[in-house]
């Protein structure tokens, strides 16, 4: 049978004030100070420090997750159109003058490859510019007629920052209605674009949160050209739909030329890796007019969700 331990004996305190507190006003006064001074004394909501501790992630996530969704049903906002595309794919005159630096910049040293692979990519980029266009456009037809009544349908969401996804909000800027913005912050910071409605510019700290709205009242989902982000988005959102985690919408890629050369989807369903019916899960439009009808369509046989 095991032994029990005998309690220790209580330590004495081994250090006692050599001053009794007593009616002294100036000791209380100055310990006052000190504790008016004191995070402890501070509101947690208020309280900086210690929102900003690893162990207070999940609270802070909760907040990313909240201040979104009750600015968004404030606004009545029931269905969003996601448009994602290329940071680096600007309005024409923009691109312009890329290329013409980029060409002057050659010409003081014709010998450097970086220089002159500078100027090549100025040069394919000018010719994306027309896609600036065709995602302005496609804003402009997506808003004008969906935010007439007390609920706003199909609006404009993008990931808050320039190239495509300032033409998006651009469009819908254009013909007076409200765009989401949903910014994160990055090691090089990125700025809001200038035409997000106010109300609705969200900055985030984690993807995970900013992802999740993105998908929460999603109608449709259409991809311009772009680089790492764009994909990363594409094939979360495809995989959502292929394994059934998000509701059906229509997965728009526009601009095949572009697509068709940065991933041969075909081939990943020939080698097996994917079903031949996934490749279904998405479509092709060239223009503004034609990704709309596609939505529009789509939704004619399935109601939008609603939030």
């Amino acid at each position: 049978m095991k032994k029990k331990s005998k309690p220790r004996p209580a330590r004495p305190c081994s250090e006692i004030p050599a001053q009794l507190l007593g009616d002294d006003t100036a000791l209380a006064a100055e310990n006052m100070e000190a504790i008016l001074g004191s995070p402890s004394n501070v509101l947690a909501m208020d309280d900086r420090a210690l929102l900003d501790k690893v162990e207070m992630r999940g609270v802070r996530m909760l907040l990313e997750l909240n201040k979104p969704e009750l600015a968004l049903r404030a606004h009545a906002i029931t269905s969003t159109v996601i448009v994602f595309g290329g940071t680096q794919i600007v309005e024409r005159a923009a691109a312009e003058r890329r290329l013409a630096e980029a060409r002057r910049a050659l010409e003081g040293a014709p010998l450097d490859r970086a220089l002159s692979r500078e100027v090549a990519r100025s040069e394919r980029l000018l010719e994306r510019s027309r896609y600036y266009d065709a995602a302005r456009e496609f804003a402009r037809l997506v808003s004008i007629d969906n935010q007439c009544d007390d609920r706003r349908e199909f609006v404009i969401v993008t990931g808050g920052g320039p190239g495509i996804m300032e033409a998006a909000n651009r469009g819908a800027f254009d013909v007076g209605c409200q765009s989401i913005g949903l910014n994160i912050k990055l090691p090089a910071e990125q700025q809001p674009n200038p035409f997000i409605t106010p109300e609705l510019c969200f900055q985030f700290k984690y993807f995970a949160l900013r992802k999740f709205h993105f998908i929460l009242r999603a109608a449709a989902v259409v991809l311009f050209p772009g680089g790492f982000g764009t994909l990363d988005e594409m094939f979360e959102t495809l995989t959502l739909r292929q394994t059934h985690r998000m509701q059906p919408v229509p997965i728009i890629l526009f601009g095949r030329e572009y697509w068709s050369r940065i991933i041969d989807f075909r081939q990943m369903a020939d080698d097996g890796v994917v079903a031949d019916e996934h490749l279904d899960l998405f479509s092709w439009a060239e223009t503004a007019e034609d990704a709309w009808r596609q939505i529009v369509e789509f939704h004619e046989r399935t109601p939008p969700p609603q939030a």
